[in-house]
């Protein structure tokens, strides 16, 4: 049996869903936004799988799994979405998924991606500090009681580095976080990014800087 936590906003998608791991043993945990999912999900050592939507009322799915990583949520991502195309599936892949199955879909494929995600299980990897909470929603940067919005971009690069706390992200991953398949984007507009997102994280008061490792990406120290 696998615990498996679901975001899903369409109710009939969603009653579907939860029969099947019903049906199949398994437990599941459910959110019908981004920031519920945010909300019971992050925290949840317990959770095998994520099955995450990309069309959620509150935010972007892609962005809520950015979120779900940089909170130090490590179980495989399998996004359930309408969008199919190669383009939508490269830009999931992106942010860290692990799996992507478009509606309509089988539930027999589903519950076949889900144990196969499952029997995968989650590295042990150290978590990004507690104090930076990243709003998936608001396209916020939170530590302690002080806030600062984020631009979609500036979110997506943050959040691709928070989710490897420890690792030099390289600028490759970075730059296919936050910017669409195919878009050509220049060193100089990424470490323009940068600049600001180091702002922001002083803003804050953020516990740690975020650096630049020559020729290689960057890091959170």
């Amino acid at each position: 049996m696998a615990r498996v936590a679901v975001c899903e906003d369409d109710p009939g998608i969603r009653r579907v869903v939860l029969e099947a791991l019903r049906l199949a043993g398994h437990d599941a945990v459910v959110a019908h936004d981004g920031g519920e999912a945010l909300r019971q999900f992050a925290g949840d050592d317990a959770i095998d799988v994520v099955v995450l939507d990309i069309g959620l009322p509150d935010a972007d799915g892609r962005d809520v799994c950015l979120a779900l990583r940089s909170a130090g949520q490590t179980a495989p991502v399998l996004f359930l979405t309408a969008l199919g195309s190669v383009h939508d599936k490269l830009s999931g892949f992106g942010v860290g998924a692990d799996d992507y199955l478009a509606k309509p879909f089988d539930v027999k494929e589903l519950l076949a991606r889900l144990d196969v995600l499952a029997r995968r299980g989650r590295g042990e990897r150290d978590r990004p500090p507690a104090e930076l909470v990243l709003d998936p929603a608001r396209h916020s940067l939170t530590c302690g009681y002080r806030e600062v919005m984020l631009t979609p971009t500036e979110f997506r690069m943050l959040a691709a580095i928070t989710s490897r706390p420890g690792e030099v992200v390289r600028r490759r991953a970075v730059v296919a976080a936050a910017w669409p398949d195919g878009a050509v984007v220049s060193e100089n507009t990424v470490d323009s990014f940068v600049r600001k997102i180091r702002g922001k994280l002083d803003e804050v008061g953020s516990p740690v800087s975020l650096q630049t490792v020559r020729g290689v990406g960057f890091t959170l120290r």
